[in-house]
């Protein structure tokens, strides 16, 4: 008998419904990125009074933001964390492969969709982390880039909206929510919301989704993708020497 190249559909439907430890990290979630996007400007210079700088005030908000809810999405996903690992432990040449592939598929949809639109437009986010990850050693981002952050999201965007919400919702509804509110949260309460803006966060939505989705909804597949290319995108940042970095931000402007 052949050996499918796929990962196995995800067993024990039981773990896709919700439960109460969902509803309180999701609600979590919601509350203080909402928080944030509504009274940020009025919370920043609260947060400086006790904080040396505005890059730790920014770093330590984000560290206990992901953390908090980092800790209860991982008690609410555990038994699905440990199932998708497992059925990944028995592809190993599969996950060290598809892995940066689908990093490398992201790449080149990104470059499409924004070469597409003819313009370059890098959103407040992208600006604000390049800023924060020049004032911030890279040994205390990497744990929130590619640890906490990409677990978060893909817990919230992937295994909630997708795995268990399509039990009642249709998946394919659900799947264009995912890339569409995980594009949009990127860069909500801080700029105009534009299409030049959103697109490179569609298109990263779109392949985490896509992936999630051919492996059988493998959410800590779609996590080492998205942690993959945030690691790669930290490393990028702090080879790249701070003045070379601003001489390309002001020729992109």
């Amino acid at each position: 008998m052949a050996t499918a190249h796929r990962l196995p559909p995800a067993p024990q439907p039981q773990l896709y419904r919700f439960s109460r430890m969902d509803l309180a990290t999701l609600c979590l979630y919601v509350a203080i990125a909402g928080l944030f996007a509504v009274a940020g400007d009025l919370l920043a210079p609260l947060l400086r009074q006790v904080a040396p700088s505005p890059a730790a005030a920014s770093y330590a908000v984000n560290l206990l933001f992901y953390a908090s809810v980092g800790i209860l999405a991982l008690l609410a996903a555990r038994k699905v964390v440990v199932r998708d690992l497992k059925v990944l432990a028995t592809r190993p040449w599969f996950t060290l492969l598809m892995v940066p592939a689908a990093v490398i598929a992201m790449m080149i949809l990104t470059a499409v969709v924004v070469a597409a639109n003819g313009q370059v437009e890098t959103s407040a986010n992208q600006a604000g982390l390049q800023a924060l990850m020049q004032q911030v050693p890279a040994w205390l981002m990497v744990p929130l880039l590619v640890v906490v952050g990409p677990f978060v999201e893909e817990y919230i965007f992937r295994h909630l909206l997708i795995g268990k919400m399509s039990r009642r919702v249709n998946i394919w509804i659900c799947c264009s929510l995912s890339v569409v509110l995980f594009a949009g949260l990127h860069i909500v309460g801080q700029e105009a919301i534009t299409l030049t803006a959103l697109l490179p966060y569609l298109a990263m939505g779109a392949t985490l989704v896509s992936v999630y989705m051919w492996t059988g909804k493998n959410v800590m597949f779609s996590y080492f993708v998205h942690a993959t290319k945030n690691l790669l995108a930290v490393i990028l940042v702090y080879a790249i020497p701070p003045e070379f970095f601003n001489q390309m931000q002001n020729v992109q402007a």
